[in-house]
């Protein structure tokens, strides 16, 4: 993906070739900056509209010289309407209880993150995360950000959400939930949530982070709709099944 100059940036550096994470057989480079310093806040929202992601205190985005198929992704809450399947999910988790704490690691989240780690992505270095990992994910933060948490009747966590508030709206920067309520949907519920926030607070967007056409890991992102992708010219609608979509995408037009 390539991206346009962001005014006022601070330095940036680009990362040497590695293994993509998302497309077997690829590799990828980064443009890394930090966050930190004066107007940090602002800073961060100039990059999150240039299609950047937070990870700890640095904003990266990837620059690939041979490659366009990671897209920054949002959804535009507003005009947002879940769909018959969103609606089942959202009613099937009415029970739990959404709690907006601030980002400070507890061990009871940590043991809900290492099992999904290893139900779920068991060969990844994030499974391999001991506790002092977690919270440096967690609380290694230069912005405005949040963990909301959701519990059952009886206290107990069920799924949380790390996530940054932006001008315009917020950044789902990562989330992870309890492996044995797979059935429950729990992935996709909080992401209905933050929707549903965002339009109570009349917040414009909210950002999912990269899609890639070609990586059915990422497929769930466009099934959350109007969804924008960031794209040399900008923001512009990004629809499942769309030719001209998948062929942008594909080959970086």
């Amino acid at each position: 993906m390539k991206h346009r100059p962001v005014k006022n940036a601070r330095f940036f550096f680009a990362t040497a070739p590695m293994p993509c994470p998302y497309l077997p057989g690829r590799v990828e480079r980064r443009l890394v900056t930090e966050l930190a310093g004066p107007q940090v806040t602002a800073f961060h929202d100039a990059l999150s509209q240039a299609g950047f992601r937070r990870s700890h205190s640095i904003a990266y985005a990837p620059v690939c010289q041979s490659c366009s198929a990671c897209a920054a992704v949002r959804i535009v809450a507003a005009a947002f309407q879940p769909s018959r399947g969103q609606n089942r999910v959202w009613l099937k988790n009415r029970d739990l209880i959404a709690c907006e704490t601030a980002p400070r690691a507890t061990e009871e989240q940590y043991a809900v993150f290492r099992a999904y780690q290893r139900s779920r992505h068991g060969d990844s270095e994030m499974a391999r995360m001991d506790f002092y990992d977690y919270q440096t994910l967690i609380e290694d933060t230069a912005v405005d950000t949040r963990v909301f948490e959701f519990r059952d009747s009886t206290g107990k966590l069920a799924a949380a959400c790390l996530t940054d508030r932006l001008a315009d709206g917020f950044s789902a920067v990562y989330s992870f939930f309890d492996a044995n309520l797979s059935q429950r949907s729990l992935g996709t519920l909080m992401i209905l949530w933050l929707v549903n926030h965002a339009k109570a607070l009349e917040r414009r967007h909210v950002y999912l982070g990269y899609w890639v056409a070609d990586c059915a890991k990422m497929s769930y992102k466009s099934r959350f709709q109007p969804l924008e992708a960031y794209t040399p010219e900008g923001w512009r609608p990004l629809r499942p099944g769309d030719p001209e979509t998948t062929r942008f995408f594909r080959t970086g037009h």
